[in-house]
Order: structure tokens, then sequence, then C-alpha cells
């Protein structure tokens, strides 16, 4: 799995013009104040718009932009479509099934930050997990609202997992890691980047990541 780089200019300008050319209202010289919202806390995803906001870019093209954490990947969603925030930074796959649920919503995609899928099961090296089939007879910790997990039919169909052999624990994002390194479940359903570097960070060397 990759990340695309989106530090890079090129990326900072189509970050930049989609927001102008969606928020922007009223005459050229006002400053346009946006409340944006993400799709979870503070941490590595969100770093190309607080970065904007540190370095001035939204300033400079008239946007006084509050950028607000979010709760999990259908928040985002509800926020923006309630009329709460303008903009958000959320999950596809998670709006696809609000769209699809809600006909008619006013709310759509307009740029990928990722190009690829997230998703990820992250396992204990020591519980004999190295391969999809070896979740079979486990425990999987996963969020109900976990934008991962919501991938799970379909990764079971692609891998060819019995469903039925895996014990699905409904844990809360935060109890995620912390249950994982204590041994109550044998993997857990995240972001590669989040639930992997947290386990990482809180030296579990015994982790590996399945991607979905």
């Amino acid at each position: 799995m990759r990340i695309i780089h989106v530090f890079r200019r090129r990326y900072w300008g189509v970050i930049l013009g989609l927001l102008v050319a969606a928020l922007v209202r009223g005459s050229a010289g006002a400053q346009t104040s946006v409340k944006f919202t993400l799709d979870w806390k503070f941490e590595g995803p969100a770093a190309p718009f607080l970065v904007a906001v540190d370095r001035g870019y939204f300033t400079a093209e008239n946007l006084e932009v509050m950028i607000e954490p979010g709760n999990g990947s259908l928040e985002p969603i509800n926020r923006v479509a309630s009329g709460a925030n303008d903009i958000g930074f959320g999950d596809i796959n998670t709006l696809i099934k609000f769209r699809d649920q809600k006909r008619g919503a006013p709310l759509k995609a307009v740029f990928m930050v990722y190009n690829k899928p997230p998703g990820a099961i992250v396992a204990r090296k020591s519980r004999g997990i190295t391969t999809p089939k070896d979740l079979e007879g486990k425990k999987l910790g996963a969020p109900a609202r976990d934008a991962a997990f919501a991938q799970w039919p379909i990764f079971v169909q692609t891998t060819g997992i019995d469903a039925r052999k895996v014990t699905i624990v409904d844990v809360g994002f935060a109890a995620r890691e912390p249950i994982l390194a204590s041994g109550q479940v044998d993997a857990i359903t995240g972001f590669s980047f989040s639930s992997y570097l947290h386990s990482k960070i809180a030296a579990y060397p015994w982790t590996t990541s399945l991607l979905c």
C-alpha cells in the first residue's frame, strides 16, 4: 500500500483549487469562512490541511478555514449533510452507502486523497496470523462504525475466509489497539497507517499488517 505524497506542491494546488471552487461565495476579494471537518483526530492524514493553515495557503486564497476533528468516517458526512460543516474529509465507501440510503442527499466527492484504500487488518504474529485464512478460529476486534470493517464482507469473499469461523468483537475506537496488546482479541480492523503505527508506537513488535 502506498499513500499519495500530498505535500508536493501540485497537490496543494489541487486541494486549494477544490476548496475555492466549492466554497468561495461573494466578491473575489472577500475572505470566506470555511468550516472543515476531519474524519478522525489530528493525526498524519490531516497534515495536508493543517500545514496549509500553518503556512497561510488558505489565507492567500481569501479563505479562513477552521478545521475540526471527527469521530469516525460517518461523522463528517453527517456534518456536511446537515450544514454544520461546509466540506469534510471522509471515507468514499461510507459516502456511497450514505447516498444510497438517502437518495437526493446534497453531497458529492470532489477529490481523492489516497491512491489506494487504507483499510487493513492488524494482527498478532504470536497468534499465528500471517495470512487472511489464519483469522479463522480467531477473535477480530472491529468498531461497528469503522470504515475498514465495512469492507469485511468483500475481504471475506475475495480471500476465501469462512466468516462463520471468525468471532467479531465490537470494540470502541480508543480501545482497539489496547485490547489487541492485552490479548483480548487476535486482530483488529483499522487503517494501515494509523492502527499499525499506534501499535508500533506502543512498542508492540509482534504486529503485522494484512492489507484488505
